[in-house]
């Protein structure tokens, strides 16, 4: 009887596989990862058995997602990648590889601070000083107009080299050559002309044309822009995260105890529409003040205080951990920023410049920005934090005093902090009947990007106001009738703020020769900067003057109600019984 009784349950069986297979729920697993391994966390993933309705990868680029088949298929998007599309097994693990578009890529790759037109490259080394790193440059030499006509550099507000050259010579140290970026220095000092603009929404450019004091046969050409000034009352509210390093290279009162004093006072300056949070890593990641408005600043400060400097330096994870939060708190059109601060040893995770480039790269297109403040010295990795702060869209600075910090964070807080332009870099187009050759001082290229042929010219975050000065030193085609044509012609191009479009303002460079009264005293001044700067350089074109010449060219143009002007004759003072006092013992 048993095996009639089996045989007559059979058709039962049958139908219930059958029913079981028809109504069985698949579970597709798997993680979005672009070509580098990289997670991609966030991306939009529709499966066609689910029609419109959209999943999100989760942390490190993981999800899991019910599907009804054991085949489905998949479609992904992810901002900055192509569109991934395929069938896929609902029942194996899979790991989908998103393919980064051209223009993604283009990010990533070397950038160079100034570029002229199908120019040859020559090499160099990196220069280590005292355990500190620098990156190594290249100075601009000059270049024939008729063959070369157009040159370009970028704008950005970095001015940490000024800071930190200042450390080294109150210190009674030379200068490592490749910590000098001449227009850092230059722009340190906010030299500009005096008159006002009645347009405050528009970039406004004044040039001018100058003896050249190391050399009579030349000139030199003089750009002043000004950028758009946001006007107090509709300053956007911020979202900061201070990523502060508190690893053990950090207990030394110039560095963990200095930034505790600069956070504090740009803490007193916030609003209660703007929010603070603290990461800080030294040994861990961890999340020291969760997103707090800005009227709890005695909560704030308190943490700030209850700081201390122990462990190693997980950069890395620590960076990683900063974009999450800012993201967490993104303020929609207002200024979101990480402020990175640091003596920029990070030695634990991805540690070399490139990798931590391409990590802060990654993160561009999130709309965050990276401000970085340096402090300490011994172990000061200026390199990393110059890399790091062009790759973020942000801008660098250098704090070697409360002073220094006080300028940076409170003075001129709108210029660091608030950006009103993006990618911003200018073209300079010389009319060869005028200009013979011409060399741009400062914005020297490093050795990788001149190296790396598919190198582009980087555009620079401009702060709201902030006035930029560059100079050229030009040889003329010596015919005086050419100085009635325009010198050059100039092109500005720009992202304006909150949009994601290249917009221009071009001008007209005239022959417009600067003036001898105290009008041209700021340009005068100017000189005595840079040839500070080329001295300490040990700059080919600095043969013919010395430190003595450059004290004297500041001391008859300085304004005396300019604290940092009347330093600046001090610091080349004390650089000249620096240089002076070696060579006499060599």
């Amino acid at each position: 009887m048993k095996p009639l009784q089996v045989k007559s349950c059979l058709p039962l069986i049958l139908i219930l596989v059958s029913f079981s297979t028809a109504h069985s729920q698949y579970y597709l697993r798997g993680e979005v990862k672009d070509e580098k391994g990289r997670p991609l966390e966030g991306a939009k993933i529709y499966l066609a058995s689910k029609g419109t309705y959209v999943f999100y990868s989760g942390m490190n680029g993981m999800f899991g997602l019910p599907s009804p088949t054991p085949f489905d298929s998949v479609t992904i998007y992810y901002d900055g990648y192509e569109v991934f599309n395929k069938r896929l097994d609902t029942r194996l693990y899979q790991t989908l590889v998103l393919k980064m578009l051209a223009a993604t890529a283009n990010k990533m790759k070397n950038k160079l601070a100034s570029l002229t037109k199908n120019l040859a490259a020559e090499n160099t080394s990196m220069f280590e000083a005292m355990g500190e790193s620098y990156s190594s440059l290249i100075e601009n030499k000059f270049i024939n107009a008729v063959t070369y006509p157009e040159t370009g550099f970028s704008l950005n507000v970095d001015r940490a080299s000024y800071a930190n050259i200042r450390r080294f010579i109150n210190n009674r140290l030379k200068v490592p050559t490749d910590a000098v970026r001449i227009e850092e220095m230059l722009n340190y000092f906010n030299l500009h002309p005096s008159k006002p603009y009645k347009d405050d929404n528009k970039f406004h450019c004044t040039t001018t044309i100058g003896n050249c004091p190391w050399n009579n046969n030349n000139k030199l050409f003089y750009i002043n822009i000004t950028a758009p000034k946001i006007n107090l009352d509709s300053v956007p509210p911020s979202n900061l995260v201070f990523l502060i390093d508190v690893s053990g290279s950090m207990d030394k009162p110039n560095r963990l105890p200095l930034l505790q004093a600069a956070f504090n006072l740009l803490v007193q300056n916030v609003r209660p529409v703007d929010k603070i949070s603290i990461v800080t890593y030294g040994g861990r990641v961890h999340v020291a003040l969760t997103p707090t408005t800005g009227d709890n600043k005695a909560k704030i400060k308190d943490v700030i205080d209850s700081l201390y400097a122990d462990g190693d330096t997980p950069g890395e994870n620590a960076i990683r951990t900063a974009y999450d939060i800012a993201k967490q708190a993104f303020i929609q059109n207002g200024n979101n920023r990480i402020i990175l601060a640091t003596d920029g040893d990070f030695n634990v995770g991805q540690t070399s410049e490139k990798d931590l480039e391409d990590l802060v790269a990654f993160q561009r297109q999130s709309n965050i920005y990276l401000t970085c403040l340096g402090v300490g010295m011994g172990n000061y990795k200026d390199s990393k934090l110059e890399a790091l702060a062009k790759k973020g869209n942000g801008n660098f600075a250098y704090l070697d005093d409360i002073k220094e910090a006080e300028k940076v964070l409170v003075t001129e807080f709108t210029k660091t902090v608030f950006a009103v332009a993006n990618d911003a870099y200018l073209n300079v187009t010389f009319n060869p009947s005028v200009v013979k050759q011409y060399r741009l001082i400062g914005f020297d290229n490093k050795k990788e990007a001149v190296n790396d042929s598919t190198s582009e010219l980087e555009g620079g975050e401009v702060g709201s106001g902030h006035s930029l000065m560059a100079m050229f030193e030009i040889e003329l085609t010596k015919k005086e009738s050419d100085t009635i044509q325009p010198l050059a012609r100039l092109n500005l191009q720009y992202k304006p703020r909150k949009a994601n479009f290249l917009t221009n303002q071009k001008w007209d460079a005239l022959y417009n020769e600067l003036p001898d009264d105290a009008e041209g005293n700021y340009i005068r001044f100017a000189n005595a900067v840079v040839m500070f700067g080329e001295l300490l350089k040990q700059s080919k074109f600095a043969k013919t003057y010395n430190f003595e010449d450059v004290i004297k060219i500041a001391q008859q143009n300085v304004d005396i109600t300019d604290r940092l002007q009347t330093e600046f004759i001090s610091l080349v003072q004390k650089a000249n019984m620096i240089y002076n006092n070696r060579r006499k013992k060599g």
